[in-house]
């Protein structure tokens, strides 16, 4: 009985399991190789009001509803797309595989695109002499000098106490000194800094509160009040404040206008961020795909927005109609979709997503676990997806 009570009991079966994977490494944190949707949703979807909203530009001076539209869309356009990119920057911790893609994805094609647009204006327009100028991003190149100068502050904003409170008064500082002068449009990288830096300190968990039902439904009202308040202040207000590239002596307003106009756009902006955020889809949808190549769409579309002013494409008669309006929108949405398309970004990779690795020693390449080759669009942040709701 002895030799019963001690026997062992058999070991349970051990089942054949299939390997997993491990998960790939970004930045030194494991995630999914898998994107979460909602955010190339957002971001596709902002590019896509980015680009109607230069498309609508020039309609503004015959069409107060063009002008209210393009009032309304700059209120948040940017906005959001600044803070999904703060988001995607909480883990920059200034590594060196960081400040590789850093310099290869933001820094370099910055370099690029200036000198591209610059030979494109002196080809297209009777300004040959155009000059170079590094410190003076033309056009659309102002974000990537701003993305960069935001990304390579990123560890600054980790360890100070008050980060949002701190990021307001530069903006608001910002707003009132012209003597900042223009050098890496600078108005606008202290100005539209709150955004990135409440970007960093959200959580996935704060996407799936804005992607709640009575917030997508506040947000009908919500928007339609803010259509509203366009319609009324295209007469009222320049839409210059918009673009955070002036002080408010600039605009010919007193100091404390600047003060007052910097906190009220940041505060409508989010506002109307939560709001387009609570509406973007949180699965698939055929245009997800497109949002791994927004920046490809942002920096390309440019060139078709100058090109339509420069060769005057809206003087023809039918863009200044109701139905013209609709098709100059639809334009403008089509082609930055087709901007973001895998065949385009494979053309243009050599310019947007540049190989550095030539730039950099071996012991620096590929720390992160990924392609060394390849800069990563979304450096840092939790890549959690958001539940769908």
């Amino acid at each position: 009985m002895l030799h019963v009570r001690n026997q062992r009991a058999p070991l349970p079966e051990v089942r054949a399991t299939k390997a997993v994977p491990p998960p790939t490494v970004t930045d030194g944190q494991a995630r999914v190789s898998a994107r979460d949707p909602f955010f190339d949703n957002a971001k596709y979807l902002a590019i896509v009001l980015v680009a109607i909203g230069h498309a609508w530009t020039p309609l503004r001076e015959d069409s107060r509803t063009a002008a209210a539209l393009y009032n309304f869309v700059y209120t948040f356009h940017m906005p959001a797309f600044i803070l999904v990119a703060g988001y995607f920057s909480r883990n920059f911790t200034g590594r060196p595989d960081q400040l590789k893609r850093l310099v290869s994805g933001v820094l370099v094609p910055y370099l690029i695109f200036g000198v591209a647009y610059v030979l494109f204006k002196r080809w297209g327009t009777d300004d040959p002499d155009h000059p170079f100028a590094l410190l003076d991003p033309y056009y659309l190149t102002w974000f990537l000098i701003a993305l960069f100068v935001w990304r390579i502050t990123a560890p600054l904003w980790h360890i100070v106490r008050w980060p949002m409170p701190i990021a307001l008064t530069i903006a608001a500082l910002a707003s009132f000194a012209p003597s900042l002068g223009n050098d890496l449009n600078i108005q606008r990288v202290l100005q539209f800094l709150p955004f990135f830096v409440l970007g960093m300190r959200l959580r996935p968990e704060h996407f799936e509160l804005v992607r709640r039902r009575e917030v997508r439904l506040l947000a009908l009202p919500v928007f339609l009040c803010a259509l509203v308040t366009a319609y009324w202040s295209v007469p009222r207000m320049d839409a210059a404040w918009f673009y955070r590239s002036a002080a408010a002596q600039d605009l010919g307003f007193e100091w404390w206008v600047g003060v007052v106009m910097s906190l009220a756009l940041f505060g409508c902006g989010l506002l109307l961020t939560v709001c387009f955020l609570s509406w973007v889809p949180a699965r698939h949808r055929w245009f997800t795909a497109l949002g791994a190549g927004t920046i490809y769409g942002y920096l390309l579309h440019g060139f078709v927005a100058k090109a339509s002013r420069w060769w005057e494409w809206y003087d023809v008669a039918w863009v200044h109609t109701p139905a013209g309006r609709i098709g100059v929108t639809l334009i403008g949405a089509a082609v930055v979709t087709l901007l973001c398309t895998a065949p385009v970004r494979r053309v243009f990779r050599f310019m947007v997503e540049p190989r550095m690795d030539w730039a950099f020693r071996a012991a620096e390449r590929g720390e992160s676990g990924g392609r060394a080759g390849r800069p990563s669009n979304d450096t840092g942040g939790d890549r959690r997806p958001v539940k769908a709701s």
